[in-house]
């Protein structure tokens, strides 16, 4: 199944990491203008951003976690089922 896009916010260049919150290891950073699929989101670690306070963090690919504070999904809640 295809995943939806959603932008990263504007002017940042957002860290990816291996799991939902920032004691988990970088895994790649990501470049200004990106967009990003979400496969799956759970919580972590609550992180304060452009789009909010959340403790939502959005699965966008094998191993790779970012702060859905950083993420446009329109939605302050689950805009992607929940990862096992």
């Amino acid at each position: 199944m295809a995943a939806r896009r959603y932008p990263v916010a504007p002017g940042v260049r957002l860290n990816v990491r291996s799991g939902p919150g920032t004691q988990y290891r970088l895994v790649k950073i990501l470049p200004y203008g990106a967009s990003v699929p979400i496969y799956c989101q759970k919580p972590g670690e609550t992180i304060s951003g452009p789009y909010g306070t959340t403790s939502l963090w959005d699965n966008i690919a094998n191993g790779q976690f970012v702060s859905d504070a950083y993420v446009q999904t329109g939605s302050d809640g689950y805009v992607a089922p929940r990862c096992s």
